[in-house]
């Protein structure tokens, strides 16, 4: 908005120039008064007065106004790119960020920021033309007043060169902490039920307690070093002061220059105080967004893969991994695993806890990018496909999903912005959902998520299956997307997911055996290796790793087996 901004920046300069005439005309005034003049010059002089208070006044209010919507402008821009760049952020890349950092750089960075943009830009603005007319008005006043004005400028210059050097490095620490102590909170919160499972109470409230000291005790020398700032702006300010009355008092004695004059220049150099203090304060909050604002700069700079050029579509729904690695900066996760999935097929993937089952089955949905090998959809390499067109073609589903806060038919239309009220209601009958949501307060409209109306686990997970019926891919991976429902509802899933996924070619982290029972094959792998494979009967009949995993199951009558 360059138009904005240039007429803010000139109604701000006419607001600061109304502004010289209060303290002038005081001084013609004292001139009058000593010279014997009459009372309409007086009257004149106080008329001038209120209308130079009044037009600065409702100017800078303008002013002020534009300058504020320049910045809100400016910060929905960066707002929008850094939440578009959090959320575009690869997998491996959000796996090593902490979530309470992010959080902060998303939330208090942004805010300080915006208090920059919004709230100092303006003061700053005003305060620099406010200083630089007000000078030309003492200096046009008596050149020799100005320049005792002048006297207290090397005090103000001493005064930054102290602090700047020293505060940037303060701040920079404090927002990491504040990041810190954002991200002890979060954990403890999200995992407040195996803290209490374990008693870690008073081990949680201790490592809170000594993050946030670290936080308090940083913004305590940053209020100090601000402290000690101030102090050497009210002593730059004093001898400023100082300075134009001494000089003024030599110099209306030799007649050089009326008593009106010096007055009206001592009420100019005071008049610079507020501007001068607002302009050297400020550096306060403009570190502190500086620091906000290089941390926002980390996100926003993290590179992005670019889209490749428009190649070969896949030919069909083959879902083709050959000779997939995959390491997370260690040793290998995936090793040399091949699998084949025919259009339209079911392969269930079992193994105990830490195979690699979670890992391959990202690789095989195009959200990880192996380490070597090559993944591939109807015969094109997904690296060919680049992210957007592949996720086009397959979805992940994992047991972790999310709903979102709002209206119920906009979360599920999540995965489909066109869908109509009647394709929502086909994809929420088709996972056996639509009965319990006609049976909402308000249907399809209720509100869901965090501030709305609860759903349990199966509920959000058959919710999240209709997205995937409204997305309607080729390919579907799903990651133990039934395992939390727990047993009274587990078959009820297993239908919902089979119904969503009828006619895809469909991988599936099996969580229950009875998942991976149903399926066209079963893969086993084993620490990051695909060590068997074919269907139920014959992966029990080769009495192999597969058949261990079931005959431990069946004969506990549990499901911890069948993925731990």
């Amino acid at each position: 908005m360059p138009g904005t901004s240039l007429v803010a920046a000139l109604v701000i300069t006419v607001a600061s120039a109304a502004g010289l005439v209060a303290p002038w005309a005081l001084g013609v005034l004292v001139d009058d008064i000593a010279n014997g003049a009459d009372r309409s010059a007086v009257v004149r002089v106080v008329l001038l007065i209120g209308i130079g208070a009044l037009v600065s006044g409702a100017l800078t209010a303008l002013g002020v106004t534009l300058v504020a919507r320049v910045g809100e402008t400016v910060l929905a821009r960066l707002r929008e790119k850094v939440l578009d760049r959090v959320l575009q952020l690869p997998a491996p890349v959000l796996d090593k960020v902490r979530t309470g950092d992010l959080l902060s750089r998303v939330g208090d960075d942004v805010s300080s920021v915006a208090a920059a943009l919004t709230e100092i830009g303006p003061v700053l603005l005003s305060a620099t033309l406010t200083i630089i007319l007000t000078a030309a008005g003492l200096f046009a006043l008596d050149w020799r007043l100005g320049v005792a004005g002048l006297l207290s400028m090397p005090m103000y210059l001493w005064a930054l060169r102290w602090y700047l050097p020293r505060s940037a490095p303060f701040y920079a620490r404090e927002r990491a902490a504040l990041g810190e102590r954002s991200e002890a909170i979060i954990t403890s919160l999200r995992g407040s039920a195996t803290v209490r499972a374990y008693r870690l109470e008073d081990t949680q409230l201790e490592r809170i307690r000594d993050r946030s000291a670290v936080a308090r005790d940083l913004s305590l020398n940053v209020f100090r070093l601000f402290s000690f700032f101030s102090s050497r702006i009210n002593h730059a300010e004093f001898v400023g002061l100082t300075a134009i009355l001494t000089a003024g008092f030599f110099l209306a004695r030799e007649d050089l220059v009326t008593v009106g004059a010096v007055t009206a220049a001592a009420l100019y150099f005071h008049r610079l105080f507020n501007p001068i203090g607002a302009l050297l304060m400020e550096f306060d909050a403009v570190q502190t967004a500086a620091a906000g604002l290089a941390r926002l700069a980390g996100v926003v700079e993290i590179p992005t893969v670019a889209e490749p050029p428009a190649g070969p579509e896949p030919a069909d729904a083959t879902l083709e991994l050959v000779d997939v690695q995959h390491s997370y900066d260690g040793p290998l996760v995936v090793d040399g695993a091949s699998l084949k999935l025919l259009p339209g097929e079911r392969v269930a993937l079992v193994g105990a806890s830490g195979a690699g089952k979670t890992t391959l089955a990202a690789v095989a949905a195009g959200v990880l990018v192996p380490t070597g090998g090559v993944v591939r959809i109807g015969g094109v390499d997904i690296r060919e496909l680049g992210e957007a067109r592949t996720r086009s073609y397959v979805a992940l589903l994992s047991q972790e999903v999310h709903v979102f806060s709002g209206p119920l038919v906009d979360d599920v239309r999540l995965a489909r912005a066109d869908a109509t009220v009647d394709e929502v209601e086909a994809a929420l009958e088709r996972v056996g959902a639509l009965a319990w949501v006609r049976a909402l307060p308000d249907g399809l409209d209720t509100h869901v998520g965090e501030n709305g109306e609860q759903l349990t686990g199966a509920q959000s997970q058959q919710v999240a299956l209709a997205r995937l019926v409204l997305a309607d891919p080729a390919v579907a991976v799903l990651d133990e997307a039934t395992a939390e429902a727990g047993s009274a509802g587990a078959r009820e899933l297993e239908r919902a997911s089979a119904a969503a996924t009828e006619g895809r070619t469909t991988l599936v982290v099996a969580h229950r055996l009875t998942q991976a029972e149903q399926a066209d094959r079963i893969i086993v792998m084993d620490q990051g290796k695909l060590v068997e494979s074919g269907t139920h009967a014959e992966l029990l009949a080769s009495r192999g790793r597969y058949a261990q995993l079931w005959h431990s199951w069946t004969g506990t009558a549990t499901t911890e087996g069948a993925s731990r």
